[in-house]
């Protein structure tokens, strides 16, 4: 009898060698800083030079020069959340946004493949929404402090203690909590999905803070569960306060999954398309984004004559999402996303609820 582990490793290797000669890339060790290399990728430099020294680019240049080539070779999308890094972000990502955007947009891309650059649960609400497809996530323990407070047992839980209640739940979460689901929501459209509802009494869970700032906004009683983000919890009142006292015309934008006591000394307060959008709009002179500090490099790269101050809050899940891994995921066709079908039918009709509410 022939043993399994004298010949997986071997095949593995084989398989891994084969797609990098089909390829044509090295080893990461020997990616080269190539004459080509620099003219083909001069031009996503300039989108990220006051953020990565002149003297680092070489070493991200080759990932992204082999990223861009493999990903059209391949027929993969690569998607990117607005908390990722700025070489990911304007460099190798063909769509980039919030989670709503992002949901949405998975559904629209050609390509056969998608790349999820973000944490798991954007991966898995990609695949609910493209089953066909093949949903790759370059690290899969790129998780949610969110999505992992709350199970599809909970919610079950809930349903049985508040019965006929509407439940509306957090994108930041897993299929089988969607799948206990009315309906999903994000930052951006979390009013406007519980006013969805002739009941009034909502579900609003699993983030506490959003829940609550929901409640700031609509007369519906919003029971909540005590989920938290552990970038966004760590901001408080005093420090933005702080910050205001120290230059009164600083404008602070925060994001909706902060403490309403961070909320309410905000100039502005949505989603993370919303603070972009809104940056874009109004050009404050200087601005404090409460949020993922990642993106404050990003929307710098493309506005001019705003100062942006930088309370560096990362979200450790995200950041664990780089080039090497990404150019990996493309030659190996790792970390696949997989979600059983009996659980995706259920959990889809409340992602494709979401997607397909007018807001």
């Amino acid at each position: 009898m022939t043993r399994l582990d004298t010949i997986t490793e071997p095949r593995a290797a084989k398989s891994a060698q084969t797609a990098a000669e089909r390829f044509g890339v090295m080893e990461r060790q020997e990616l080269k800083y190539t004459p080509a290399v620099a003219r083909e990728t001069a031009h996503l430099y300039e989108r990220v030079r006051n953020h990565i020294p002149e003297i680092e680019w070489p070493v991200y240049a080759p990932y992204v020069h082999a990223i861009n080539r493999i990903k059209k070779e391949r027929g993969a999308a690569i998607l990117a959340h607005n908390y990722q890094t700025p070489e990911i972000f304007h460099c190798v990502a063909d769509i980039a946004g919030d989670s709503l955007q992002l949901a949405r947009e998975a559904t629209l891309v050609d390509e056969q493949i998608i790349i999820q650059c973000g944490v798991h649960f954007m991966a898995e609400t990609s695949k609910l929404l493209n089953m066909e497809k093949t949903v790759l996530i370059p690290d899969a323990k790129a998780g949610c402090s969110l999505s992992e407070s709350i199970t599809g047992a909970d919610v079950r839980l809930l349903k049985e203690r508040y019965p006929g209640v509407p439940v509306v739940t957090y994108v930041n979460t897993s299929a089988d909590v969607k799948a206990e689901t009315d309906v999903c929501c994000t930052s951006s459209n979390a009013v406007a999905v519980c006013e969805s509802f002739e009941s009034d009494t909502i579900l609003c869970i699993p983030d506490e803070y959003l829940a609550m700032n929901v409640a700031r906004q609509t007369s519906k009683k919003i029971l909540t569960w005590k989920g938290h983000c552990e970038v966004h919890e760590r901001f408080t009142a005093e420090e933005l306060l702080a910050y205001k006292e120290a230059d009164p015309t600083i404008e602070i934008i925060g994001h909706p999954e902060c403490h309403p006591d961070v909320i309410a000394v905000c100039d502005y307060s949505g989603s993370t398309s919303g603070m972009i959008n809104y940056v874009k709009d109004t050009r404050p002179p200087r601005v404090l984004l409460v949020t993922e500090c990642s993106m404050a490099s990003n929307i710098e790269s493309e506005v001019e004559g705003v100062e942006f101050v930088k309370p560096c809050n990362l979200c450790p899940h995200m950041k664990r999402i780089t080039l090497p891994k990404i150019l990996d995921s493309l030659l190996y066709m790792t970390e696949e996303v997989v979600v059983d079908p009996a659980v995706a039918d259920r959990a889809r009709l409340a992602v494709e609820r979401m997607v397909n509410l007018k807001n």
